[in-house]
Parts: structure tokens; sequence; C-alpha cells
């Protein structure tokens, strides 16, 4: 199965690294152009290049913002919109894995991640989905994780905000199905993503890179940690048109880790 974008324009939040960067480059891969949106400018334009490198037809634009605050977002999608002409897909991809005991989470931490999470996908919904329904047709897909539906303990705050990012989708999914928008959620389980590198950097048992995914595998029914491209794979379906029957739906891409459907 060839699956094609058409020249579809996407916006990645999280777009420079991990999970966010394999999506944009098999986005461009499949006749999709893309708007980076990350923090970091350099990291932006090392992203942007590796994926010009390997689809030299997409359009392909870096757009450092700080989405965390509403004129952050709203100045991101601007700029996207300006580089690419209209955003047919959002992806609301940012955020890391704010967590710890529930009474050492502090007010500014709640907000913080709640900005990131939960708001900056609220606001590029609010922006992006106007013109998505004056064109009927669009794609909105959050990033969330498996404890979005099975919260563990110390898994505050980043639990409480990507369950709320589970009810957003579901909400805006069936306000906007008569429109053509399609709204999803992928929910990750242990995944090879910078996020994952970093933790691996903090393990201080001297174990390799492949030694430390092999044994955090072993706690997932498949028996091993995933690959950015499998996920990013699972975007693209809902991205295209091949998807168009995919809609209001939480999907775990986890190898049977989550608990629960």
């Amino acid at each position: 199965m060839n699956i094609t974008l058409n020249g579809r324009a996407a916006l990645i939040t999280g777009g420079s690294k991990g999970l966010g960067l394999a999506m944009a480059t098999m986005f461009a891969q499949s006749g999709g152009h893309v708007a980076l949106v990350a923090r970091g400018a350099e990291d932006l334009e090392k992203a942007a290049a590796s994926i010009r490198a390997v689809a030299p037809e997409a359009k392909v634009a870096a757009v450092p913002a700080d989405i965390r605050s509403l004129e952050g977002c709203n100045a991101a999608f601007q700029a996207a919109e300006r580089a690419l002409g209209q955003i047919d897909i959002l992806v609301n991809n940012a955020g890391t894995s704010q967590r710890g005991p529930f009474m050492t989470i502090d007010e500014a931490l709640w907000e913080d991640d709640l900005n990131l999470k939960l708001m900056a996908a609220v606001r590029l919904c609010r922006a992006a989905i106007p013109g998505m329904k004056a064109r009927k047709w669009g794609r909105i897909i959050n990033v969330l994780n498996i404890g979005a539906k099975a919260p563990l303990a110390t898994s505050t705050p980043t639990s409480v905000s990507r369950a709320a990012g589970m009810a957003l989708t579901k909400a805006l999914a069936n306000e906007f199905a008569p429109d053509n928008i399609l709204v999803n959620a992928m929910l990750v389980g242990i995944i090879e993503s910078d996020q994952w590198v970093r933790r691996h950097a903090t393990d201080n048992r001297g174990l390799s890179w492949e030694e430390w995914k092999a044994e955090q595998g072993k706690a997932v029914p498949l028996g091993r940690i995933g690959k950015s491209e499998e996920f990013a794979a699972q975007a693209l379906l809902l991205a295209s048109e091949m998807g168009g029957y995919i809609t209001g739906t939480a999907i775990n891409v986890d190898g049977g880790k989550s608990p629960v459907v």
C-alpha cells in the first residue's frame, strides 16, 4: 500500500527531534510539506536540512517558537501558514515527561505542563480549524502517552495533561466530523526518541545504548521498544486519505504495554 499526502501541508510541534522529526521526515517523503516548530533554532535547522536531503521536493519550514503562550502559538501558526500557504494537518507533539510524587509538584510545574501539552494544542487547534473548515478537509493528531488511559502513581502532572488531551481529541472529533476534520490521538509507550536517549545518558550503570534498550524492552509484551519510524507510519496513515474513516479514537502505539485497550 502506497500512502501519499498529495501535497498536504503539516505543522508539527516538537518537530526538531525524536518522534516529531520522524513524522515530519515520513510526511515529506510521502509527498507532503512540513513546518517544524520547536524552541531551539539550531536543532530546527539541522532537522530541516536532514528532511530536505531525503525529500528535496518537499517544502520544509523551520519555525522557532515557544508555544507555552497564546502569543507563541499564534506566531508559530502564522509563520507556518506563510511558509506553506495553508495548514491541512496539525500534529500536537510537543512535550516532555514531567512527573513525580504528587506533593512535590508545585504550582509552576503544573501550569507549565498544562500550557505546553494541553493549552498549546487548544490554541493551535483554534488557529488551524477555521481554514480546515473552509476547505472541508483537515487532520489533527494529538500525541499523548499510555498514561492518559492508565495513569500510574507519581505520574502527575503529565498523565493529567495527557488525559485532558484525550478528552479534547474526542470532543473535537465529534464536533468537526461534519466538516471532514478528523481528530485522533496516538498514545506512546516506550519508543526510541530523544527523551529515551536522555534517560539512557543519566543511567550510571555503564550500559550501552543497545543493552539499555534491550532491558527496557523486557517490560513490553513484544519484547522490545518501538522505533520512531513505526510510530511515524501510524501517523502517516491517520494524516492521509487512507485514514479517512478513522476519527475520535486514541490508538495505543506501545507494543501491547498499556493495560487497557
